[in-house]
């Protein structure tokens, strides 16, 4: 599997990016200074997994804003792409398009994985809960797409 020395760790400081939404407009990590950000990488916009897991996110936003969250998604696809799965599931929050893997790789969730017993390269399906001051809290690897919000909730003791 992935080398997980240089997996993120509680405390670490979160690798900064820029990276444009689904309407082309960038959005930095560092816009979000002060807010607490739920990031997640998903392999691919409109695939069974990421839409269970997206749509999740989507009905659980208003607990997670509550509780003074944002929810980001980052992919490999195109910002179209994303726009497009946006679009079809009614998501509520930002999908950014990260298709060099610039910044998959800078949070290790990109690598060896294990799908259907074979070992592959791909994304790796992670979440990860951000503090105001842009420190990893909760670095979450190989997490599953179904059921995987209502466990960070639990986490997070977001009711």
């Amino acid at each position: 599997m992935t080398d997980t020395a240089a997996r993120l760790a509680p405390g670490d400081q979160a690798p900064d990016f820029t990276l444009p939404d689904s309407t082309g407009k960038p959005v930095s990590l560092a816009d979000h200074r002060g807010k607490k950000v739920v990031l997640y990488f998903y392999p691919a916009a409109m695939t069974p997994g990421c839409t269970t897991e997206a749509c999740d996110f989507r009905d659980n936003l208003n607990s997670l804003r509550s509780a003074g969250y944002q929810v980001i998604g980052v992919s490999k696809d195109e910002p179209a792409e994303n726009a497009k799965f946006a679009e079809q599931e009614s998501l509520n929050f930002p999908l950014l398009s990260d298709p060099t893997l610039e910044v998959h790789k800078a949070y290790s969730a990109f690598g060896e994985k294990s799908l259907y017993g074979k070992t592959v390269t791909g994304t790796i399906r992670s979440t990860f809960v951000i503090d105001e001051h842009g420190r990893v809290s909760l670095p979450l690897y190989n997490v599953k797409a179904s059921g995987h919000v209502a466990s960070l909730r639990k986490r997070l003791g977001v009711d």
